[in-house]
């Protein structure tokens, strides 16, 4: 690959004006070779700039209302060869075609002119075909050819000219660009694809608040099955995604039933039969139950649901239900009940962040009883250990900054997203005596280490005697120290389960 490329000819067939005249002005100062058609023909010539029709090409004119005509094998030609391949560039010779150096495209707005309402003739005319194959075809070819797929890259372009005093890019510079245009495709067809699936953008009745405006993207069939209640709402939604992710570590857990409220559990408890997994996760917090969104690993049978049934709730997801079951819990008309389907979701998740995306693996660790490392001269009980493991996995699925105590495969409490690990622990403390838990023999989980002691100091005064965290604070040893000093069991995961 050439690393510095001389621009001698260019390609400009744009929709957005803007910006577009400095960029031809310079081309035009350094002798490069316009080529252009229809509208951006007219646009440059107005500047007094000296245009090279498409046609005079392609020996063809602009056919079927504009739809065609950048589509020829000379204009391709000129773009995809390859400078390092012999045959190529005879075949450029012997068919007469021209290289273009540089290829400038801004697409036809499509989703603006969804947007806009207009009629769906309108907005087909707005699928670009031309100029997204001449976008793909140049970025392809990035080792030979520059492209600006977007008004943006006008002045980018313009302003590399000037401190070059010359019309050239390299081979950086040129891979930059294709990205970027490999970028603005996949929006673009996106967007086209979004416009023709419904399915993958359905309306909700209404945002994180009624005030906003909502909408799904994805096929949400794949998930679940809704066989009975009200459409889902965006914050359902969030709660679900939350109860699905967590239920996914127990899986293959005995009969375990979980209660979340506003993405975090506020109950969860592991036992023989679902009806008791129900029970104790209710007794967790009976207040924040109210309301919430209900999961279970296990099929919902007639006993559990007479449980729940008389709990206002507004999602019931299982994996099954028994037919008497799903006949009551039918009984309330908004009730959204689900059928959660298998499927391998995707390993990374992304999020909105300012005028982009982040973009991560899923935390998909799943440490377990045989991978904790024991810090202390004190080796926590087989019981403790199951405690710990549970409590990890709760810790993993909670609102960071968070403390999780548990006892016996029963939530307690946790604190939730706090800005201090301590006030997470005593939000922690507090909630569980207030829901009348003796937290003497209970178990701690932390998302991420400890940076001082004060945690498990306090841990220890109200009698939890086992504590599972990552490590990997400078202070770790006083930590260990304070609980060899107590008679406290503590292990290390060495993961660290931050969620935000």
């Amino acid at each position: 690959m050439k690393e510095e490329i001389q621009i001698k000819s260019a390609l400009i067939s744009v929709f957005s004006k803007e910006g577009l005249d400095e960029l031809v002005t310079i081309l035009n100062n350094h002798d490069v070779k316009i080529y252009s058609t229809g509208g951006t023909q007219k646009y440059i010539e107005n500047l007094g700039i000296s245009v090279h029709p498409v046609e005079g090409i392609t020996n063809y004119p602009s056919i079927l209302g504009g739809r065609v005509k950048t589509l020829h094998p000379k204009i391709f030609g000129g773009i995809l060869n390859r400078s390092s391949n012999k045959e190529d560039q005879s075949q450029l010779e012997e068919y007469e075609i021209p290289q273009i150096d540089l290829v400038v495209v801004d697409l036809y707005p499509f989703e603006e002119t969804v947007k806009s309402g207009l009629g769906e003739q309108e907005i087909i005319e707005k699928i670009d075909i031309g100029g997204i194959s001449l976008i793909r075809a140049a970025a392809k070819n990035y080792s030979d050819v520059t492209v600006l797929s977007k008004k943006e890259h006008y002045k980018k372009l313009s302003k590399i000219i000037l401190e070059k005093k010359a019309p050239s890019t390299n081979l950086q510079q040129r891979k930059y660009f294709a990205t970027e245009s490999f970028s603005v495709s996949s929006k673009y067809d996106t967007a086209i694809h979004d416009y023709f699936n419904p399915l993958s953008n359905s309306p909700l009745r209404y945002g994180e608040n009624p005030h906003q405006k909502g909408w799904f993207k994805g096929n949400l069939e794949e998930v679940f099955s809704q066989l009975h209640g009200k459409q889902i709402s965006y914050n359902n939604l969030l709660d679900i995604d939350a109860a699905i992710m967590l239920m996914e570590d127990f899986t293959n857990s005995p009969p375990t039933f979980a209660i979340l409220k506003h993405n975090n559990a506020c109950g969860i408890a592991t036992r023989s039969n679902l009806l008791e997994a129900y029970a104790a996760a209710f007794q967790a917090d009976p207040i924040s139950a109210f309301g919430g969104i209900l999961i279970a690993n296990n099929q919902i049978d007639l006993d559990t649901a007479s449980e729940i049934n008389s709990l206002f709730c507004e999602v019931i997801i299982a994996p099954s239900y028994d037919s008497e079951a799903l006949e009551l819990l039918k009984s309330k008309k908004n009730r959204i009940i689900l059928i959660q389907n298998k499927i391998n979701f995707p390993n990374q998740i992304e999020r909105s962040c300012l005028n982009g995306k982040l973009v991560q693996e899923r935390d998909i660790s799943l440490e377990n009883v045989s991978s904790f490392e024991l810090k202390t001269a004190i080796k926590p009980s087989d019981s403790q250990m199951e405690d710990l493991n549970f409590a990890n996995k709760l810790a993993k699925h909670t609102k960071s900054n968070t403390i999780v105590l548990v006892k016996d495969l029963q939530l307690l409490a946790s604190g939730t997203g706090q800005t201090s690990r301590v006030d997470a622990l005593n939000q922690a403390i507090n909630k569980a005596k207030a829901f009348n838990f003796d937290l003497k023999d209970s178990v701690m989980a932390s998302d991420a280490f400890f940076p001082f002691p004060d945690c498990v100091e306090i841990a220890g005064k109200e009698g939890i005697n086992a504590v599972i965290q990552p490590g990997g604070s400078i202070k770790d040893d006083l930590s260990i120290e304070y609980c060899n000093k107590n008679q406290i069991g503590m292990v290390f995961t060495g993961i660290r389960h931050f969620k935000h």
